[in-house]
């Protein structure tokens, strides 16, 4: 559970659980079942089905204990005493669930690499934003989200450096860009400030909007005070001033411009187009958008080759002149998320992309698979339809399993086929909001509740 102290009665198989910090509602968990578990630091364990635990021992193994010293360093003590993670069923429809003292996540962090880890960092950060720190209401979602993006890039940047970081928030924005495409950039949930009616489930509000334009106002904050460590010690005294409590957007906007008399002077929260309102209540594109150029010299590389390969006539000498093989997850998706906004290719060059880069078209990454997929979909390459059947099968994570079936329905005839076909096989295994969201994409009746 998600608790401070656990221990088990014998006698009578009842398990005793105490959580001494104050939480909100939603960050009560109870996990139930064939759970075993293994030392990963001086305050972690890996707790996993036995079938799993080997694996995720290997994946985070003394690496947790660095990201929790980082976030300590920069945003105060982590007051929960024990940070676990828990690996859940292949069904589990998110990354992860911040749960206090034990976060839950999904098995497709077992990457094989640890190239996966900074969905740990997002989680981590959340100790301090979000669970420290907790929005009043599901309508400022981006109080917990925003700011943990921006915790996690700045521990990112600290262990990994800035060019790495911004590749990760390059494709971030990406995933916001494709957001806003699909929704219209002036639909009510691209704000920062949604008004969820009476009837409507929280649930069906989630999406890119409040994490990365949350992330670019938060940066935007940052960008305001123009000094680093700075604005780390404003963070450091906003989790210290709201740390047990849940507050609004306005708490903490009228806090920062308490902390900084010379900005609240100078009106900042009032600038002609980034006013703080604007922020808050119009949507669309974020107004302020941080500098990434230090990605660029990883984004560079992959932006001309997929240039070439989105090329009528492939020049195989230039192509082949690229090596990838020291690429990290990261550049790869970059390359991919690149190659999808080209596709569709010329005809035959996904199946040459394909044979050329089989650590691409064969990875076992969730990350890579999903676009992979994506790509496949989208230049109707029928010959690689069963890695999108396979992928389908072996995960329900929302962000994964919903873009693909969007991709299929948009598709041709034997890609719809394919969803429908794939769905009635794997609806059993979805997670309820999961097999609904997906009915909606098929056009299929939802059940009311």
């Amino acid at each position: 559970m998600s608790a401070t102290t656990w221990e088990k009665q014998e006698k009578d198989n009842t398990f005793i659980f105490k959580m001494s910090q104050p939480i909100p509602s939603y960050l009560i968990a109870l996990a139930v079942g064939d759970i075993v578990s293994a030392e990963v630091g001086p305050r972690s364990r890996v707790w996993a089905e036995p079938c799993l635990i080997e694996a995720a021992k290997k994946e985070y193994d003394g690496v947790i204990e660095e990201f929790l010293a980082v976030g300590e360093k920069l945003f105060g003590p982590y007051v929960w005493g024990r940070y676990d993670i828990l690996f859940m069923p292949p069904s589990f429809p998110f990354g992860g669930m911040e749960n206090p003292c034990i976060t839950f996540v999904t098995p497709c962090l077992l990457a094989g690499d640890r190239s996966l880890v900074d969905v740990i960092i997002h989680e981590i950060s959340h100790s301090w934003f979000g669970n420290l720190v907790t929005n009043a209401t599901w309508g400022e979602f981006w109080l917990n989200e925003g700011f943990t993006m921006y915790a996690q890039r700045r521990i990112s940047t600290e262990v990994y450096g800035s060019a790495y970081t911004c590749l990760e928030a390059a494709t971030g924005r990406a995933l916001l860009r494709q957001h806003m495409d699909n929704t219209g950039e002036d639909h009510p949930l691209n704000k920062l400030r949604v008004i969820i009616e009476p009837g409507v489930n929280p649930d069906d509000t989630y999406n890119e909007t409040p994490y990365e334009k949350g992330y670019c106002f938060v940066s935007y904050l940052a960008h305001l005070v123009g000094d680093q460590s700075k604005f780390d010690a404003f963070l450091q005294a906003y989790v210290n001033q709201f740390k047990f409590q849940s507050i609004t957007a306005d708490d903490a906007l009228d806090f920062f411009l308490e902390y900084f008399p010379e900005l609240k002077k100078k009106g900042v929260d009032s600038l002609p187009g980034f006013e703080f309102d604007r922020w808050l209540n119009t949507p669309g594109w974020p107004p302020y958008l941080p500098d990434l150029s230090p990605g660029e010299q990883l984004m560079k590389p992959a932006d001309q080759l997929a240039e070439l390969w989105a090329a009528d006539s492939l020049n195989m000498e230039a192509i082949e002149a690229v090596d990838i093989s020291a690429w990290k997850t990261y550049q790869l998706v970059y390359f991919m998320d690149q190659i999808l906004q080209k596709s569709p290719l010329p005809e035959g060059n996904v199946e040459r992309l394909s044979e050329m880069y089989p650590k691409i078209s064969k990875a076992q990454n969730a990350e890579l698979r999903l676009r992979w997929c994506q790509i496949v979909l989208k230049n109707n390459h029928e010959s690689e339809y069963s890695k999108v059947k396979d992928f389908l099968h072996s995960q329900g994570k929302q962000k994964y399993t919903l873009p693909i079936y969007r991709a299929m329905w948009s598709g041709s005839e034997s890609a719809r086929a394919l969803a429908m076909e794939t769905f009635s096989a794997t609806a059993p295994q979805l997670h309820v909001n999961v097999q609904n969201y997906v009915k909606k994409i098929l056009g299929l009746e939802v059940a009311e509740n």
